[in-house]
């Protein structure tokens, strides 16, 4: 009998060692011994599936796996030190020379340098389509496209893209479906139900959920999973065990921190629409949201970043920042602190301005990673600050 989400964060453990403890133990070791000569051969030819050394696996990594395979509806999966070591080392494993991606012009700005300056390098070539031109998306498509590529809620602008249709799109041209699917987290959404063959995640952000520790991790069709893993054993950009049992810890609360976050952020949405000096205002379960229906159709609820315009451009994007004095000013999110960032100046810096605002970083733009703080002094916060 299939479980429900919660039941699944929770109750999806290693088995018990002889010590009958309830909570998983730390397995802070380099490697593992065997038996004698046959058991390691075997073991070494993967005849047997076992821990041999923790840059394979290791029963802490394994755990945090199985738990996002089973929330994302994945078959298997592999973790990183990083999200953005998930996301180099998912393209290194499944591209070749000469191979092509489709990507949303939205991403992560490490993800966009990943794809202008060292994937050509190896002759991997972009293109890039802006999100409400998804109908121009199998006009990019290529005989050499291997990949289509997209996030979803995209970071910083908070853009949504139809999944269902992207994910019929890379069927019908035989692509790899790829998801980042680190601002909705498993909870609010899982990309494989609308065709994604890969999602991938930066546990550094919603789902350790306190700021502490960074991970990634990608899931999906065991085939794909499998060249991710091989490749990834033998360059080394294994997830530390401990990394690996704080993320699996902070699975179990996973659910109750993102419906708090998520209803913080939606009272966030709707105070800054109506603020005389905010341009304009993006979260996915506003009703002036452009995709709106679409993020109500593949989301729980909306997330737990806001990004929102401030009047009068970079400097007053700075003055904004320099007047908060409860929220964080860091480049990090999905923490129990509401985190607020100035993308031009800062993540999304290394960008040409051309480029940011072709995906809608404007000089104003700030993005809000609404905390768990009470929502209204989070909003206190921001009024001062908009007001000073």
């Amino acid at each position: 009998m299939s479980k429900h989400f919660e039941t699944e964060a929770i109750r999806t453990q290693l088995n018990r060692s002889e010590f009958l403890e309830h909570s998983v133990p730390l397995y802070l070791t380099s490697s593992f011994i065997f038996e004698d000569a046959e058991d390691m051969r075997a073991s070494f030819t993967e005849e047997k599936e076992r821990n041999i050394y923790s840059r394979f696996t290791n029963p802490n990594t394994s755990e945090f796996v199985e738990k996002i395979c089973k929330m994302e509806g994945a078959e298997t999966g592999y973790a990183f030190a990083t999200g953005m070591a998930a996301v180099f080392s998912t393209f290194a494993a499944l591209l070749d020379s000469g191979d092509h991606i489709v990507s949303a012009r939205s991403v992560f700005g490490s993800t966009h340098t990943l794809f202008t300056k060292y994937l050509p390098k190896w002759n991997i070539e972009t293109s890039y389509f802006k999100v409400d031109e998804v109908d121009k998306v199998e006009s990019l498509i290529k005989p050499k496209t291997k990949i289509l590529y997209v996030e979803s809620p995209t970071n910083p602008g908070c853009d949504v893209l139809d999944l269902e249709h992207l994910g019929n799109l890379a069927k019908k041209h035989n692509l790899i479906f790829v998801v980042d699917n680190c601002f909705a987290t498993p909870y609010l959404q899982q990309p494989i139900k609308f065709g994604a063959d890969i999602v991938i995640h930066s546990a550094t952000k919603m789902i350790d959920g306190q700021g502490r520790v960074l991970g990634g991790v990608s899931v999906g069709r065991a085939d794909l999973i499998r060249e991710i893993y091989l490749f990834s054993r033998n360059t080394g950009p294994a997830l530390s065990p401990f990394n690996a049992w704080v993320l699996s810890k902070s699975l179990e609360t996973l659910h109750v921190r993102a419906d708090r976050h998520c209803e913080n952020a939606l009272k966030v949405a709707e105070f800054l629409e109506a603020h005389d000096k905010v341009n304009f205002v993006k979260y996915p379960f506003l009703k002036s949201h452009p995709q709106y229906e679409v993020a109500k159709k593949q989301m729980r609820h909306g997330g737990n970043i806001v990004a929102f315009e401030v009047k009068g451009g970079i400097d007053a994007g700075r003055k904004f920042l320099n007047s908060i004095k409860m929220c964080s000013l860091s480049a990090n999110l999905g923490d129990t602190r509401t985190i607020v960032t100035h993308p031009a100046s800062t993540t999304h810096s290394k960008l040409a301005e051309e480029d940011r605002l072709e995906v809608g970083i404007t000089d104003g733009l700030v993005r809000c990673s609404v905390g768990l703080e009470h929502v209204e002094d989070i909003i206190a916060d921001l009024e001062q600050a908009l007001n000073a």
